[in-house]
């Protein structure tokens, strides 16, 4: 197949709404309605700590409580959006909290 009539083949598919993938698959253009398809925009999500000028301490459990899964794991930066200076002072705070009980290791 020459490159001439893959560009205008793929260009009358996209005219109809079909896109073509890079590796030959085709996903169908919803227009933004939802479901596979279509392009995927997200919201950037800013580090709490920077833009309310929140201090992280320790013996905050409460805010500390939000940045960990109900198991007890430390929620990474790219959930929570946190910039990488406040997420290692986070870390920190929790561990901290956790030695002197104010949060669980694990669990219940």
């Amino acid at each position: 197949m020459s490159d001439e009539k893959y560009t205008e083949d793929r260009a009358s598919r996209q005219e109809r709404g079909v896109d073509v993938q890079m590796d030959g698959r085709e996903t169908e253009d919803r227009g933004g309605r939802g479901g596979k398809g279509g392009k995927v925009y997200f919201k950037k999500k800013v580090c709490k700590f920077c833009v309310q000028k929140l201090r992280i301490d320790y013996k905050e459990a409460d805010v500390l409580r939000r940045f960990i899964t109900e198991r007890g794991k430390i929620l990474p930066r790219r959930i929570t959006g946190t910039c990488a200076k406040h997420q290692r002072a986070l870390a920190l705070a929790i561990k901290q909290a956790r030695s002197i009980a104010l949060l669980p290791f694990v669990a219940e």
